[in-house]
């Protein structure tokens, strides 16, 4: 039986339950009544109304651009991420799409196979121009929103990108509100309702929305007074700046709201508000609700917690200790551990090549560590008074993950950057091919955008209703962009309680928890397959952040809370967007790594100019008091906070930025959330011998080796790693010494070797015999693979750590994450693989039993005892017993795919969030919005 996956009530509008049919009949029957005209999708795509003034006259002046035609970006599936009800009705009944729904889903897919031909002439075929501005025979339309002289929006032919140009800093914001609520104002919408843990209420109470809703509330229990004094803070620490980003964000918030109400009089609004009971298709009755700035402080919310707050994990870091502990003893376990953690592994892939930074590294002498008794972990509920059929085990089951994720350091952590200093370009230029993977979703969460402005000049992509500035992209003569850090910027406390469950000691005095609730009621809609229903949320905040789950220490009851950096802080990095737009500031590497000094997530920031490369790591790094271990829970005492620490506005002694990894000019940098610098350490497991950011340096230091490095060079570089098997390039030839060390005499294991060898010598990709046949050119290789590395993992090393360690293990590191997984922080379908798994575990081990030298190895060896004879009796048994399983069995089928089809089990599908979906793409691992860049001169 294929297995079910649960979605949310978003995803119900495209495949709920006899929806389809009802949507075929809904608008045959509208189309007889004359009230759905059969527009082609074209016509529909951005309608205009009277408070609009469309022509298609002569461009605006374009904006200085000194990339030479050398600059191009790519953002599936495309830029429009709205449609109408009539626009959803067509789609559902008869799969037409609304113009530039998809029309960058094309050709970002068929870079997979057609990298290997490319050049710097053909570029075009897999990316988009991103020079500035749009010539005059591309324009499709340019409007003046809500008849504004002071600001136009230009569309072009192509991809139907806006173009914001102002001659007033106001009107400018206005016209990039405008445009964002034009392509994304029911994305907008749904994720201001996430932030608030309200989605429910809003779009209905499938289980999955209430996974989706917990998973980020849980994070960011915040009042509506907190989201508020948020903003305040950071225009009052921020001087002119600040004024003038709240400005900003004035100017487009009216924008938004502009659109709203300018698209309800004109009745051509997201039909998602029609579907999910918000709107009457006949009597227009309903309202949209107007956006706040606190609005954007909830999306700001989700948005960091997704990509940009590395840390947490500590309760699950103690309890593998503890375990390691107790099967070892305390200073054996404990070398165990670490040699497991990887904290500061030698072997470890760096993205900074010269110079010590360090940052939460191990203390000599740990203090203040506060372990849980063992058994005495509960994890702190969130849910009580459900009710309505919702109050089902799927609904339960979404309540403990979404509180599994909230207590791991495994956090999304996507996105990719490959940068060459022109000293080995063959322009003298440097060039850069980096982007953000931010998952792939239908609206898509970034959209693109160029916006020109008093103060204002860049192109790229920035996340929906957040995009007053461009988050990544270009300016006049510079880009810039990011990956996830994850370094740690969250603790976890243990605040003793005293009185009852909901009082703690704070500095000696018994103190009341703060309760904040969250109530969410929905009832049934067409797009909804449950019925009415509702249940609370419940957070308990302390000083020391929100509660995560309760335990006893050494016998006294505590709570574990957790504690982060960016806690209060959710749109301080507003800042640090508005001057990598300010070409008036942003002029050269020197004020690129000020202006992401004032970025306060996790992210590394890189830059390329005509001359220069650079890059910095961000983010508000707590300065810890001496001894504390950041890795495990420490007492919730004076003498164990954040140095300088203030609970009422969560500030605190941050690291100097001289403190933070940087590096300029470096011979070429790649991130692909790796490890970032010698003694930095990050919050997740598994950055050592192996990481997939081996596969970008591998080949990226080959062609600066070789010299004349070309755009098209570094492009085909990305791809290829994006299309590598990992364990297969990195591991798999250790194991085959392994078994090669005597006749392998049982057939079906032999003929697995052959295959998985010839795999190995062709590469080692996950890819297609040829475009679009859907077919890997090695499938039993890939198939025998999938199913022997978790096989192998656990033979290997539950027999040396025993059950208990092993489990404690996997929960902090899970085993294995191809493509097909449907599990671990990804999930199916979602492009990104082999992030997390224990790819240097298996490397150091094997390596060991073979003889070979190992810097930071394993505090034991593990394979067969560390017997290389008995380890390659573990390969062969564990490789026969894969190698028998069926293609069901490896790829057992879900709702997007038949038991056994392989290349679909890796496929990438757009997880729909409105009523357009888009049809699966072959798997790539690469980053969702890209840029190739290289410019010619400076300003």
């Amino acid at each position: 039986m294929p297995r079910r996956t649960s979605r949310t009530t978003l995803d119900r509008l495209r495949t709920p339950r006899g929806f389809p049919g009802f949507l075929k009949a809904a608008s045959v029957c509208l189309l007889t009544a004359g009230l759905l005209s059969p527009l082609s999708p074209a016509a529909v795509a951005y309608p205009a109304h009277p408070a609009v003034t469309e022509t298609a006259g002569a461009p605006a002046a374009a904006a200085e651009d000194h990339c030479g035609g050398r600059c191009s970006d790519i953002l599936p599936p495309g830029q429009n991420g709205n449609a109408t009800l009539a626009q959803i009705l067509l789609h559902q009944a008869f799969g037409t799409q609304p113009a530039h729904a998809e029309d960058q889903l094309g050709p970002y897919a068929k870079l997979a196979t057609g990298y290997p031909s490319l050049t710097n002439d053909t570029i075009a075929t897999f990316f988009n121009d991103a020079s500035f501005g749009v010539p005059a025979d591309q324009i499709a339309s340019t409007v003046r929103p809500a008849g504004r002289g002071d600001v136009t929006i230009v569309r072009d032919k192509k991809t139907g990108v806006p173009h914001i140009t102002g001659t007033t800093r106001y009107g400018t914001e206005f016209g990039a509100g405008y445009a964002a609520a034009q392509d994304r104002l029911w994305l907008m919408d749904v994720f201001r309702h996430v932030g608030r843990g309200r989605l429910t209420s809003f779009a209905g109470g499938a289980p999955a929305n209430q996974g989706l809703e917990q998973q980020f509330w849980r994070n960011a229990p915040y009042t509506e007074a907190d989201l508020q004094a948020q903003i305040d803070h950071a225009v009052a620490a921020n001087g002119e700046r600040g004024r003038q980003a709240l400005a900003d964000v004035h100017a487009y918030i009216d924008g938004i709201n502009a659109y709203i109400d300018a698209s309800d009089r004109g009745r051509y609004f997201p039909g998602e508000y029609v579907l999910t009971g918000h709107k009457n298709s006949l009597t227009n009755a309903g309202t949209i609700e107007h956006f706040t700035p606190t609005d954007l402080v909830a999306l700001a919310s989700v948005i960091g917690a997704l990509f940009g707050s590395g840390g947490g994990g500590e309760v699950a870091n103690a309890l593998s200790l503890l375990a390691a502990q107790e099967k070892y003893g305390v200073a054996e376990g404990t070398e165990v551990w670490e040699s497991f953690r990887q904290r500061n592994d030698p072997e470890a892939v760096l993205t900074v090549h010269d110079g010590s930074f360090p940052y939460a590294t191990r203390p000599e002498q740990p203090r203040g560590r506060a372990l849980p008794d063992t058994g005495s972990v509960v994890p702190e509920p969130l849910v009580f008074d459900r009710t309505g059929s919702a109050a089902t085990a799927r609904a339960e089951s979404a309540a403990r993950e979404a509180a599994r994720a909230a207590t791991t350091s495994a956090r999304r952590g996507m996105s990719n950057a490959l940068v060459v200093s022109g000293k080995h370009t063959a322009s003298g230029h440097p060039i850069a091919v980096f982007g953000p993977q931010t998952g792939y979703f239908a609206p898509q969460l970034l959209m693109l955008q160029e916006i020109q402005g008093p103060g204002l000049s860049a192109r790229g992509a920035s996340f929906a209703g957040l995009s007053m500035y461009v988050e990544l992209g270009r300016g006049q003569d510079y880009a810039w962009s990011a990956t996830t850090s994850g370094q740690d910027v969250i603790d976890t406390y243990a605040v003793e309680l005293c009185q009852d469950d909901h009082h703690y000691l704070y500095r000696g005095v018994c103190t009341p928890m703060e309760k904040v609730e969250q109530k969410n009621a929905w009832k049934p809609t067409v797009a909804d397959g449950t019925a009415a229903g509702s249940y609370t949320m419940r957070a308990w905040r302390t000083k020391f952040g929100p509660v995560e789950s309760r335990a006893t220490v050494g016998g006294k009851k505590v709570a574990y809370t957790t504690l982060r950096s960016s806690f209060l802080h959710e749109v301080d990095s507003i800042i640090g967007f508005q001057m990598l737009n300010d070409p008036a500031y942003l002029t050269g590497p020197d004020a690129f790594r000020g202006a992401a000094q004032h970025i306060n997530y996790t992210f590394n920031w890189f830059y390329a100019d005509a001359e220069h490369t650079a890059y910095y790591n961000s983010g508000d790094n707590p300065v810890r008091a001496a001894g504390v271990d950041a890795e495990f829970p420490v007492w919730a005492a004076p003498e164990f906070e954040w140095r300088d620490w203030d609970p009422a506005t969560n500030d605190a002694r941050y690291t100097p930025s001289s403190a933070h990894p940087q590096s300029r000019d470096q011979d070429y940098y790649v991130s692909w959330n790796n490890k970032v610098a010698e003694d930095y350490t990050a919050a997740s497991w598994g950055n050592g011998s192996v990481h997939r950011g081996d596969l970008l340096d591998d080949r990226v230091r080959a062609l600066v080796a070789e010299g004349g490095v070309t755009r098209a060079a570094l492009v085909k570089a990305m791809a290829d790693a994006g299309v590598a098997d990992l364990r297969a390039q990195q591991v798999l030839p250790e194991l085959l010494k392994v078994i090669d060390g005597a006749p392998v005499t049982d057939p079906a294991a032999a003929t697995a070797v052959d295959r998985l060898r010839a795999w190995v010598a062709s590469g080692a990709k996950r890819a297609e015999t040829s475009a679009g046949s859907k077919k890997y050119a090695h499938a039993d290789a890939v198939r025998v693979l999938d199913a022997w590395w978790p096989l192998l993992v656990k033979a290997e090393f539950q027999p040396g750590l025993g059950s208990g360690l092993y489990t404690a293990f996997t929960r902090n590191l899970p085993v294995d994450e191809p493509p097909s997984a449907a599990h671990g922080p990804t999930g199916a379908h979602a492009g990104s693989a082999f992030q997390y798994g224990w790819w240097s575990h298996v490397d150091k081990d094997v390596r060991a039993v073979l003889g070979e030298p190992v810097r930071g190895p394993l505090a034991r060896a593990y394979c067969g005892g560390g017997d290389l004879a008995a380890c390659r009796d573990v390969l062969l048994t564990t490789l026969k017993e894969a190698a028998a399983k069926t293609p069901a069995q490896v790829y057992p089928g879900d709702e997007h795919c038949a038991a056994g089809d392989q290349w679909c089990a890796d496929s990438i599908v757009h997880r729909t969030l409105g009523g357009i979906k888009h049809g699966a793409i072959g798997w790539q691992n690469r980053p969702t919005y890209q840029q190739v860049v290289e410019f010619t001169s400076h300003r």
